[in-house]
């Protein structure tokens, strides 16, 4: 088995798109207007409008309901991050802060609530766990 992707649900896709592929410089790749793809190296953020959901079992999604994820990237350098998203970013959740578990932390929220969580491993353990910083 291999983790893939993540999906966000969503009642406006272009906004949702248009919001992460500023935050993480990844341009999506649109299948459909209800569906687009951010893809990295290693795992896929999908966003689908809520049209998509009937399609899965009616119901079974509702956007900008999230309160448990956290979606996750790893960056180069989190302090800097910071700083290219203030004043775009209107919901930030913490500050960089570094994590007991050695990662440095910039939490926030995306327009749909959802929380993001841009990180930088800081310490020789974390280092060595995620091997080289992000490109």
């Amino acid at each position: 088995m291999d983790f893939v992707s993540i999906r966000i649900i969503t009642g406006d896709v272009a906004r949702l798109v248009e919001f992460y592929e500023r935050a993480t410089g990844v341009q999506a790749r649109w299948a459909t207007e209800d569906f687009a793809e951010l893809r990295t190296p290693h795992a896929t953020l999908a966003i689908a409008g809520t049209r998509t959901v009937p399609l899965f079992a009616p119901g079974s999604a509702r956007p900008a309901e999230n309160r448990s994820v956290i979606t996750e990237f790893l960056v180069d350098d989190v302090d800097h991050v910071h700083q290219n998203l203030s004043g775009f970013v209107t919901d930030f959740v913490t500050e960089p802060t570094t994590m007991p578990w050695g990662n440095r932390s910039l939490l926030f929220r995306d327009p749909d609530g959802n929380l993001v969580n841009f990180f930088t491993p800081v310490t020789a353990a974390a280092i060595e766990k995620f091997g080289a910083q992000a490109s």
